[in-house]
């Protein structure tokens, strides 16, 4: 750990000395404490604040992006499952899942993953996903390592719920938890937030941080002697995606691209979901809010929406181009928040607006930072049941019917 002079020196070059203003006030666990919090922050992401280093900036050029269609996809099955099944039996593909956050939205505070999506039995968003990976490792008779992205917030509870469930059946040497790194939120004029005398206000640095967390845990290690050379990466919300998809990896192999993302044809031209696209020719995502009415109702020769292949954040990453691109500085996006943080009087204080940044990388600049990128179409009723939301759109309710459409027992 840092000695206090050390913090001093880190926090001088950056501006941010009142982190240390009660440190003599504080017993010696709050001082370790305090000083371990400032070891493991990126102070550098500051500089986002300036405008010329964050990515708040507009779009290139856009262009559709085809995609293999499924139809394409059914006639070419037995070579794609081959080509990705041979992968992964000899040990080219791991999975990471993007689990960091709380299920809040669902009126649930524990991590989303241990939400109980069952009716009359125990089936948690976890179960689901372990058993969606348990097909594939059924099929190719090899496990696959899953590496299990948690954070601070949520590392213990998720770590003691897969213990207790004894990992729903997967084998635990093949599965590994680590912590996303976290980025400070500042006020408006760049200034860190308090939580309290002893604590940072921090927050995950986004879902683009995944893979340098990785690096960060010391994990590049274990994927270099596994001999890993795919990642499929995925969210936590996604109850019926299929991950590590033999179909997948052997298109995305044989396609010679250097990335392939799953995507699911949009149900209208104003749903509300990122397409994949062309941006300066290279591949990228461009959300729904970025789009054109022109764009959202473009339409192709043979009458379908020009921009129709809706991301679902279920991605396959080269290892080599992943090291490529944690070797360069991620794009950092600065968002206004409304951010908790301690006053001058000790107290805590919510806001009711906006009242600082906090920082965010994101997997679509990772998919822009690929040379190219194959998409690929899954049928929504197939693989896409997002839980997002209590109750309407995306929610535990939809998602339900999906899995029972499925023929998984609720």
């Amino acid at each position: 750990m840092i000695s206090i002079e050390q913090a001093r020196q880190i926090l001088e070059k950056y501006q941010q000395q009142h982190i240390l203003d009660y440190y003599d006030e504080l017993n010696e666990h709050e001082k370790k404490s305090l000083l371990s919090q400032i070891e493991r922050i990126d102070f550098s992401l500051l500089n986002a604040l300036d405008t010329d280093n964050n990515s708040n900036s507009e779009k290139g050029k856009l262009k559709p992006l085809g995609a293999v269609e499924a139809d394409e996809i059914a006639g070419c099955a037995d070579e794609y499952f081959k080509t990705g099944i041979d992968a992964i039996r000899n040990g080219k593909v791991a999975a990471v899942l993007l689990a960091g956050g709380q299920g809040t939205r669902l009126g649930f505070d524990k991590p989303k993953g241990m939400f109980n999506i069952g009716i009359n039995r125990e089936l948690y968003i976890f179960e689901c996903l372990i058993n969606n990976l348990l097909d594939v490792v059924k099929k190719a008779e090899a496990w696959i390592p899953l590496y299990i992205m948690t954070s601070e917030k949520n590392n213990k509870d998720t770590i003691a719920f897969f213990e207790e469930k004894n990992y729903f059946g997967y084998n635990s040497e093949y599965i590994c938890f680590f912590v996303q790194d976290m980025a400070p939120s500042v006020d408006f004029n760049g200034k860190i937030y308090m939580e309290s005398k002893s604590e940072i206000s921090i927050s995950p640095n986004g879902n683009g941080g995944w893979f340098s967390s990785m690096v960060r845990a010391g994990l590049l290690k274990d994927i270099k002697e596994r001999g890993i050379e795919w990642i499929n990466v995925f969210a936590v919300d996604n109850v019926l995606q299929k991950i590590a998809d033999p179909m997948f990896v052997g298109a995305v192999i044989q396609s010679g691209l250097q990335s392939g993302g799953k995507v699911v044809s949009k149900a209208n031209a104003n749903e509300r979901v990122g397409v994949l696209c062309l941006e300066d020719d290279k591949p990228s995502i461009v959300e729904y809010y970025e789009m054109t009415d022109e764009m959202r109702t473009l339409l192709t020769e043979d009458g379908e929406l020009a921009y129709r292949f809706g991301v679902i954040l279920n991605y396959l990453f080269n290892v080599d181009k992943l090291e490529e691109i944690c070797g360069n500085k991620m794009p950092v996006h600065v968002v206004k928040k409304k951010i908790p943080y301690m006053d001058e009087n000790g107290s805590t204080v919510i806001p009711a607006k906006p009242n600082g940044y906090k920082f965010e990388t994101l997997v679509l600049d990772m998919v822009h930072m690929q040379d190219s990128c194959l998409a690929y179409e899954v049928l929504r009723n197939k693989e896409f049941a997002p839980v997002k939301n209590a109750e309407g759109e995306d929610s535990v309710a939809t998602a339900r019917a999906l899995l029972a459409e499925n023929g998984i027992e609720l």
